[in-house]
């Protein structure tokens, strides 16, 4: 791709360039990382965020630091725009925005932080604080849906209401990130539906009662998707991908048979991306682990980019992936974060950075980032050699 130095090409045009199937002026990049790593950034790199301004959407020390690296990609999420009344609010509990652990992107995200700090989504999804040797995560409290016998037993949770939702702000954010690719993060249907649930009973439930867990997902893919017409309906054309995300498989396989994932899981995707395809918007879909199995039909729906591509999983080198499915598919991902970005030298780091833009970006189709978010276990440097433009334009 040729530019013209009067007239330079924006981040947006450098990603959706390279979802075209064709080679841009240099691989964009996306960022995401746990709060350590952001913090630690901040405080070695010390971005100016007088530039970016105040925003009650966006951290703008997050914004600048995403700036300084030249990061293409933004988000924006389900999560940033929650308005849901008083009366679903646990006795005690405090609305929380931005003390959120699971907050991988300048985004704020709404929480309900009872007294015990204790938190609730908005999904109803319980979780608590548990520190680690290097930072924190938040897991699972309880299971508010682990007593459920029956369906009517499902029907009395309190589920989500679209209109919970007020996405009034959207055109605004779009405006303060118009030259960047923005997607948006609707959230997942099989990992919230276990969350709510248990996994080892939404699992047994699948093979014995799958009644039960059908309901939970058509009740999570009911709010998906009708959150995600009301907002392509506000915002058109200026948005410019869907993301959403359902981790089905391990290091191994598959969580579940293929045929379980066709019968159970696939029909509440294909909802969620023939509700997005007629708006003319791209389709991003997360899963970690060995995925390969699915990735022909994940293709056959409508998903256009597949993240975060596991090399170490089985099936999921890189070569093999762009070989196979690289003119039908992009990728997004792809720098490991269990042994090079935490445990590699930034040398080894750079090297990977190369090999994943020479294999997977050959021709285009390829989104440079991590292959989940950088955890808090990794260096600085290491962070730093990942993003050095250099290697983007070699």
């Amino acid at each position: 791709m040729t530019t013209d130095p009067q007239h330079p090409i924006t981040p947006r045009q450098r990603v959706n360039t390279a979802l075209a199937h064709q080679q841009p002026d240099r691989a964009p990049v996306d960022f995401l990382a746990t709060n350590e790593i952001w913090q630690r950034l901040i405080d070695h790199i010390q971005p100016d965020a007088t530039a970016v301004g105040p925003s009650e959407y966006f951290d703008p020390q997050r914004e600048a630091l995403l700036r300084h690296f030249e990061v293409d990609c933004r988000v924006v999420s389900y999560d940033m725009f929650c308005n849901p009344p008083e009366s679903m609010l646990k006795p005690g509990a405090t609305v929380e925005w931005w003390d959120v652990l699971s907050r991988s992107t300048p985004c704020r995200m709404w929480r309900q932080r009872l007294p015990n700090g204790e938190l609730y989504d908005i999904l109803g999804r319980h979780t608590r604080v548990v520190e680690n040797p290097t930072g924190a995560y938040e897991e699972s409290a309880s299971y508010p849906l682990a007593a459920a016998q029956s369906i009517s037993d499902l029907q009395a949770f309190t589920w989500p209401d679209p209109d919970w939702w007020d996405f009034s702000p959207v055109n605004a954010i779009l405006d303060h990130l118009e030259p960047y690719h923005v997607r948006f993060r609707i959230g997942s249907v099989f990992e919230v539906a276990w969350q709510l649930r248990g996994m080892e009973q939404f699992m047994l439930d699948m093979a014995m009662t799958p009644e039960l867990p059908q309901y939970i997902m058509e009740r999570l893919t009911d709010l998906y998707v009708e959150n995600t017409r009301r907002l392509l309906e506000q915002v058109g054309d200026r948005l410019d991908m869907v993301y959403f995300y359902d981790d089905v498989a391990s290091q191994a396989n598959l969580l579940m048979s293929r045929t379980m994932w066709e019968q159970l899981i696939r029909p509440h995707h294909a909802r969620i991306v023939e509700t997005v395809k007629p708006y003319g918007v791209k389709i991003m879909y997360h899963s970690d682990g060995a995925l390969r199995p699915l990735i022909p039909d994940l293709i056959e729906l409508g998903v256009d980019v597949l993240n975060p591509v596991q090399a170490d999983a089985k099936g999921m080198e890189p070569q093999g992936l762009k070989a196979d499915f690289g003119d039908s598919l992009c990728f997004h991902g792809g720098i490991d974060i269990i042994k090079t970005l935490p445990q590699g030298t930034p040398a080894d780091v750079q090297n990977e950075v190369r090999e994943r833009i020479r294999v997977l970006g050959h021709n285009g189709g390829y989104i440079l980032a991590s292959s989940h978010h950088i955890q808090s276990d990794t260096p600085v440097e290491n962070v730093l050699a990942m993003y050095d433009l250099r290697l983007r334009t070699e």
